[in-house]
């Protein structure tokens, strides 16, 4: 009798063990498949996604920092103002948006074409290190001068590893080459046709002259 006791306590023992692990595993599942999902999207709809793919393929990059970029900036709201007086879903300050052709800070379209085209400019300057230019896109290009590499803002500091945590890439991967040029009215262009980056390029040198 006491035997089979000490068995029935055994296997009551081993049951309770068993199920303890089971939960912990489910809790480390809907931990991993549920919470981290929702920190992500951040509530996004999807409503830009065909503009930023569009935008992405038009000057070579991944859609996937563009997301980033503005999952952190601005969390999808094109109305978005900061304190400093950054505007729209890339945060773009007015003589940032002014620079690149940015009629309207708040169309969409207008506002991430301006902040992928400063981008563009920021991964040619920084031969396409991540931290440096997203430390140069939050900071400004000076900071990274003044400070010899990345600044000691805690803002820029959170910024470039919000980012990085949906775009993990110590490298930024550009998918085609990018020539960059200056329009008539002294704007920046950036264009994949080497043939007309030439032609700009020549009438860009004789106006220098």
């Amino acid at each position: 009798m006491v035997l089979i006791i000490i068995k029935m306590m055994k296997k009551r023992e081993t049951l309770r063990l068993k199920i303890f692990g089971v939960s912990a595993l489910v809790a480390f599942v809907a931990f991993f498949f549920l919470e981290t999902p929702v920190q992500a999207a951040s509530g996004y709809s999807g409503r830009f996604d065909a503009l930023i793919d569009s935008i992405a393929k038009d000057y070579g990059l991944e859609p996937s920092l563009i997301h980033s970029i503005i999952r952190t900036e601005s969390d999808y709201d094109p109305n978005a103002v900061s304190s400093k007086g950054a505007v729209g879903l890339m945060q773009l300050m007015p003589e940032t948006a002014e620079k690149y052709g940015v009629e309207d800070l708040y169309d969409p379209k207008q506002n991430i074409m301006g902040g992928v085209k400063y981008l563009r400019d920021l991964i040619n300057s920084f031969d396409r290190k991540t931290d440096y230019v997203l430390a140069a896109y939050n900071a400004g290009h000076n900071a990274i001068k003044k400070y010899g590499g990345i600044p000691p803002f805690p803002e820029t500091r959170r910024f470039i590893q919000k980012v990085k945590t949906t775009y993990p890439h110590s490298t930024i991967r550009s998918r085609t080459r990018i020539y960059k040029y200056y329009d008539d009215s002294g704007r920046v262009v950036f264009t994949n046709s080497r043939v007309l980056y030439s032609q700009n390029k020549k009438r860009n040198q004789k106006n220098e002259k």
